[in-house]
């Protein structure tokens, strides 16, 4: 399953080349309460068809009554972008479903250039990081490739937006706790690989759409080349698996870098790597483990569960409090018990 962002941006472009009017929409403010941040987009076609979303669907259905011919409205305007804003008014914001009193601002790019759609795709689908650049006063998109994300801007006239490649997440150790989390982190919208030499657990993998890579973790992270996009995910239960990828992963800018095991497997891993690995405790900083949240998850399910949901706030930017964590949770019931 790929990210909701190049979905919206290749059904754009396949509408777009069948000869349909298109609107691209993007969120470009929100004040108070938002069902969907900054930068989000949707696409949607002159006969009222929609893919992505700017809301909980209220002003999906309002664009799609101004905008299209599917409820007898007008039809598709042409012309320049231009901004709308949704729940100015207490009773708008109630009217389009925006909670909390909550204003949303849109930009809207009617028919958006098809040459600069067919452009940006490939540079997407071939792991490049895009900054998208839109002038209000005249239209134009300007795209350049740079090697960092950039927070999405807007300042009333150009908005910027940076696109792609989509998240990835390598997993080592084809076990059970492995096919939950990869099947959450598909239907999330990551990439995901599977690395296990071991036959008897590969051979087993059964979680269509994901890429099974063959041979030892510190080759395979390697081979991966891991990004600020990527997260490593050590599930094999074997040190001498999850080590060597671990040691690799460290080196490199991913996102997030985890490892199942026990808080005493945990510690004695993270001396083993310091003594025998050289590896520093500044570094170590970035290593989670034991991985997840505490839920009091017990079944490979409710683990996966765990894991997937840190692994999300670390890429969403949210610092969760300490007693959330496995060992802080554990500790803290240990002196209560």
């Amino acid at each position: 399953m790929e990210s909701i962002d190049l979905l919206v941006l290749r059904t754009a472009r396949d509408w777009l080349l069948a000869g349909q009017r298109v609107l691209l929409a993007t969120v470009a403010r929100t004040w108070g309460s938002s069902p969907r941040p900054v930068g989000s987009m949707m696409a949607l076609r002159g006969d009222g068809r929609v893919v992505g979303s700017v809301s909980g669907g209220c002003i999906e259905d309002d664009l799609i009554h101004r905008y299209t011919t599917a409820y007898q409205g007008g039809g598709m305007p042409h012309g320049l972008p231009h901004v709308v804003q949704y729940g100015v008014s207490a009773d708008e914001a109630q009217r389009f479903g925006l909670p909390c009193g909550g204003t949303l601002e849109l930009i809207l790019e009617f028919e958006p250039a098809l040459a600069s759609l067919e452009q940006l795709l490939p540079l997407l689908d071939s792991g490049n990081l895009v900054r998208r650049e839109l002038d209000l006063d005249n239209g134009q998109v300007h795209l350049t490739t740079t090697g960092a994300p950039e927070q999405f801007g807007f300042d009333g006239r150009h908005m910027l937006n940076t696109l792609g490649p989509g998240y990835r997440m390598l997993l080592i150790g084809a076990g059970v706790l492995a096919e939950y989390l990869a099947t959450m982190a598909l239907f999330n919208g990551f990439k995901v690989a599977v690395c296990d030499p071991r036959p008897e657990y590969m051979d087993g993998w059964n979680v269509a759409g994901v890429e099974k890579i063959v041979g030892m973790p510190d080759d395979v992270v390697r081979g991966f080349a891991p990004d600020l996009r990527s997260c490593i995910v050590g599930l094999s239960h074997d040190p001498k698996l999850d080590d060597l990828a671990l040691l690799e992963a460290l080196h490199s800018p991913a996102f997030y870098i985890g490892v199942i095991g026990s808080r005493r497997n945990n510690q004695s891993r993270r001396e083993r790597l310091i003594e025998h690995f050289g590896v520093s405790e500044a570094s170590l900083r970035r290593l989670h483990g034991p991985i997840g949240i505490y839920i009091g998850s017990k079944t490979p399910a409710e683990i996966a569960v765990s894991v997937m949901a840190e692994i999300l706030a670390t890429k969403n930017g949210v610092a969760l409090p300490g007693e959330v964590s496995v060992s802080e949770a554990k500790r803290a019931l240990e002196v209560d018990g």
